[in-house]
C-alpha cells in the first residue's frame, strides 16, 4: 500500500509540473490540488488500515468499511474546500490530475519486479 500511495504523490508532482508548463501557475496549482484531493485521503486510509492490522486480533471488516467511508468523505471535503477557497481553478488540470492519480495504481499492477 505504501508503494501505491507514494506513486500517487509522485504522479501528482509530475502532473502538476506538466500542467504548470502548459497552463502556467493556475494549471500547476489546480493539478497539484487535484492530485492531493485523491492522494491524501488514500494515504490516510492506508495508514488507518496499517494501524488496524497491527492491533492484537488484526483488522476486522468493519474497520475497512469505516475507513472507506472516511476516505470518501475526506475526498469530497477536500474537493469542496478547493472549490470554495481557490477561485482560479483550472478545471481541466484539476480533473485530469484527479483521475490520473486515482488510476495510477494500474502502473504498479503492470510493472514487473526484477
Amino acid at each position: 500500500m505504501l508503494r501505491i500511495v507514494l506513486m500517487q504523490f509522485v504522479t501528482t508532482v509530475v502532473l502538476a509540473s506538466v500542467a504548470g508548463l502548459l497552463a502556467g501557475i493556475s494549471g500547476f496549482c489546480s493539478a497539484l490540488l487535484g492530485g492531493l484531493c485523491c492522494a491524501v485521503p488514500n494515504g490516510l486510509f492506508a495508514l488507518r488500515l496499517y494501524i488496524s492490522a497491527r492491533k492484537p486480533g488484526g483488522a476486522n471488516p468493519m474497520s475497512f468499511f469505516i475507513g472507506e467511508f472516511v476516505k470518501i468523505a475526506t475526498t469530497i471535503a477536500l474537493i469542496g474546500a478547493v472549490v470554495w477557497l481557490y477561485r482560479g481553478v483550472n478545471w481541466l488540470a484539476f480533473i485530469v490530475s484527479f483521475i490520473v492519480v486515482l488510476k495510477s495504481y494500474i502502473i504498479l499492477l503492470f510493472r514487473h519486479r526484477s
